[in-house]
């Protein structure tokens, strides 16, 4: 109130209208009426608290509550890359599809669905090991029971020992020179970046063993469908218009998705 009086005052010695001086004080004293009604508000307002685990995360949060936050978000963010380079996913994806092409069709079962598979099947072989990490680096750590360093040793043990104990020696030796490390006394002191493409390079070799193996027979069936076209002079039949039926037969007699995915399983040795 005393500040609109001084402007009243000052507007009528300046010689302003009084309507004027009137509008100008009425302006200021909404403004600063406004700014009051604000700052209580704000003061109002309640702290922001989130629960993540056995922790608080709250407004002044200190500085290892932000490192869970990060650390939960870096994971996430590299989910997808995981799964690709550090899981079986790469094997049963590559001998589906393989699978597929020996059978002769080209979008048969289609990508979706291959895809979902291999990640279903990813899902229960790694099930054990996802749940020893959790159990024995990531819960610890949220409940705080543990610190940051030994938490991350404590769960990624389990995936590396998955990791090396599928890795080909001549893969790890060639990563281990490739990256000029030393060679360790025990599987599990291998680092992460030796461990995961000798794992990637050892999947990719095994899954086009079993492509072959797969393939074979099929190859064979193809060959003695042309040879008794040729035999017969029917050159411009094509073989496929003949050996497609004959594969899916066979393939079904067999039970050959039961076969592979059974198969595929029993590859991997998880404790």
């Amino acid at each position: 109130m005393r500040f609109g009086r001084f402007i009243s005052r000052a507007a009528v010695q300046l010689r302003a209208p009084s309507a004027i001086a009137s509008y100008i004080a009425i302006i200021l004293l909404s403004s600063f009426g406004i700014s009051a009604a604000y700052a209580a508000e704000a003061a109002a307002l309640p702290d922001i608290s989130i629960a993540i685990g056995g922790s608080e995360v709250a407004s002044n949060g200190t500085v290892s509550t932000s490192l869970k936050i990060v650390f939960l978000m870096t994971i996430l963010s590299f989910a997808p890359a995981m799964i690709l380079c550090m899981t079986c996913f790469t094997r049963i994806a590559v001998v589906l599809g393989m699978t597929r092409t020996a059978l002769g069709t080209a979008s048969l079962p289609p990508n979706t669905v291959i895809t979902g598979l291999a990640l279903f099947l990813t899902c229960a072989i790694m099930g054990p090991i996802f749940e020893r990490s959790y159990k024995e680096g990531i819960k610890p750590y949220m409940d705080g029971q543990m610190g940051q360093e030994e938490a991350m040793v404590k769960a990624s043990t389990p995936l590396k020992e998955f990791l090396v104990r599928h890795a080909r020696e001549k893969d790890l030796a060639l990563f281990l020179q490739i990256t000029r490390s030393e060679i360790p006394k025990n599987p599990i002191d291998v680092p992460f970046l030796v461990a995961v493409p000798s794992f990637i390079l050892s999947e990719l070799n095994t899954a086009f063993q079993i492509g072959f193996l797969i393939a074979l027979p099929f190859l064979v069936l193809d060959m003695v469908v042309s040879s008794v076209l040729t035999s017969m002079s029917m050159i411009t039949l094509p073989p496929v218009v003949i050996s497609l039926p004959l594969k899916l037969m066979l393939f079904v007699i067999i039970d050959g998705w039961h076969l592979i995915i059974s198969s595929l399983v029993k590859t991997y040795q998880v404790p």
